[in-house]
């Protein structure tokens, strides 16, 4: 209890007050973490709650486990959520194997249940032979040091490993003092997965011939390996501010600059520019990484398809990541509009959205005064700001048409969209796709990119319109 609640303490795993879900699966490691936790309830101030999903791989046994689990919890007066699946139905339908897929269904079960239940936290039971285990895989396989930081203690400020610490021995020894004659899965005893036999034949042969702390060594050599990995990201944070523009939601350019950081620093970059996009790493691997690396050096036109529908492109010499738009022709020729004279000052001061799902687009309107406190000219890209009194007509979003002009801010002349385009680099086949916000016929703002002169915000402006864009917004 002490090594837990020291190693909690380290970590900063749990605030009092905590909502923690345990991932409970009937086996050793997760029983005696939702007991340990169970132990530690008053000490902690926290309560629990326990998750488990029968994947239905094994037949009879699954079944056992679920009842198991079931009873177990209703002993501890701990409430239990279980859901069933059929994993290989699911991974046969979605092409990927029972294991991504058991994944899969397990996250979105705790994150459904996360919002249900207002949970703060999921614990989950890896210990400290999973650790060992899982970064020799990774030297084996070929891995940086990130790889090499192996399971980490939290992740995403929710999942937490509160037994990471402890060996398999140890937790084996918990649950037999307690009397909790976990379930045993014998699968874990076969040597038919690689990890299996990473367990039951290479860690024996390297406690028996090399070293028979070699858990503890690995844990260690993690530990130590996450400080400098923690150092790089810091590192790597700071140039990825440097070398980054975000031009939207969907994309994010990586200036030429970037590709002359040490690999170290520009893998990162790329890591995070991708994670920025898409709030995810799930499926990305770094062939594509150095695929983007080598995408940097190569001319401009040049381009490669990443996971889930997001593509890299070298743009002059740059390389800009964005998910990859395909719109309905009939959209392009669409003009949405918005009568802001049929709302009063009061509707428009406090503020309306209008979603636009052909456009993927949810449309923030609001009415400010120029000493409002919350007003920030220099805030977010997908926020702007005009003079309300400058506007006549209605307010419009459309995509480009030919012979559309722009007064960009700065400029007394109108320049031809297209050249507008060009000079801002944005690729052929994107500029279909940008909408423009536009008050009466006049262009205000190229979504993304620039605003309109005529309708800035000078020192005489009373009132201002805010309009914000949100994209991704679906039917």
């Amino acid at each position: 209890m002490k090594k837990i609640l020291e190693y909690i303490s380290k970590h900063s795993m749990i605030d009092r007050g905590d909502k923690i879900l345990v991932a409970l699966s009937g086996g050793p490691d997760s029983v005696c973490l939702l007991h340990i936790l169970y132990s530690l309830k008053q000490e902690l101030n926290i309560e629990i709650y326990a998750a488990h999903i029968n994947h239905q791989l094994r037949g009879y046994e699954s079944d056992e486990d679920e009842v198991y689990v079931k009873n177990i919890c209703k002993n501890l007066g701990i409430e239990c959520f279980v859901k069933r699946y059929d994993i290989n139905t699911i991974a046969k339908e979605k092409g990927i194997s029972s294991e991504m897929a058991g994944r899969e269904v397990r996250y979105d079960f705790f994150k459904d249940l996360k919002e249900k239940l207002n949970i703060n936290k999921v614990a989950l039971a890896h210990n400290a032979n999973d650790q060992a285990e899982t970064i020799l895989m990774r030297i084996m396989r070929g891995t940086g040091i990130e790889g090499l930081t192996g399971i980490r203690p939290i992740r995403d400020d929710v999942y937490i490993r509160p037994i990471l610490i402890l060996s398999r021995g140890e937790i084996e020894e918990y649950c037999e003092i307690n009397n909790l004659h976990p379930r045993i899965d014998k699968t874990n005893s076969e040597p038919i997965y690689a990890r299996n036999k990473v367990r039951l034949e290479l860690i024996p042969y390297i406690k028996e011939n090399f070293n028979e702390d070699i858990i503890n060594t690995l844990n260690r050599f993690s530990e130590l390996m996450a400080k400098d990995s923690e150092y790089l990201d810091q590192l790597a944070y700071n140039k990825f501010n440097e070398h980054i523009e975000i031009n939207s939601e969907e994309s994010i350019v990586i200036h030429q600059e970037a590709f002359n950081e040490q690999d170290s620093i520009i893998t990162r970059i790329i890591r995070l520019a991708i994670e920025k996009l898409e709030g995810t790493l799930n499926n990305v691997e770094m062939t594509h990484i150095y695929s983007i690396i080598s995408l940097g050096k190569q001319g401009t036109g040049k381009r490669i398809s990443l996971p889930r529908g997001v593509i890299a492109e070298n743009i002059y010499d740059d390389v800009v990541i964005k998910k990859e738009v395909r719109r309905d022709t009939k959209c392009k020729e669409l003009t949405f509009l918005i009568n802001l004279e049929s709302y009063s000052k009061e509707a428009l001061k406090d503020g309306f959205s209008i979603n636009i799902p052909e456009l993927r687009i949810c449309l923030g309107i609001k009415l400010l005064c120029k000493n409002d406190n919350k007003l920030n000219l220099n805030g977010k890209y997908n926020i702007k700001y005009f003079d309300f009194d400058k506007i006549k007509g209605n307010l419009s979003i459309r995509y480009r048409k030919e012979g559309d002009r722009f007064i960009p801010y700065g400029m007394r002349g109108s320049k031809k969209l297209k050249d507008i385009f060009i000079d801002s680099k944005v690729p052929r086949e994107e500029r279909d796709n940008i909408p423009l916000i536009c008050f009466g016929e006049h262009i205000a703002w190229i979504v993304g990119y620039k605003v309109s002169d005529t309708f800035k915000v000078e020192n005489k402006t009373k009132n201002i319109l805010s309009i914000t864009i949100e994209r991704g917004v679906k039917n």
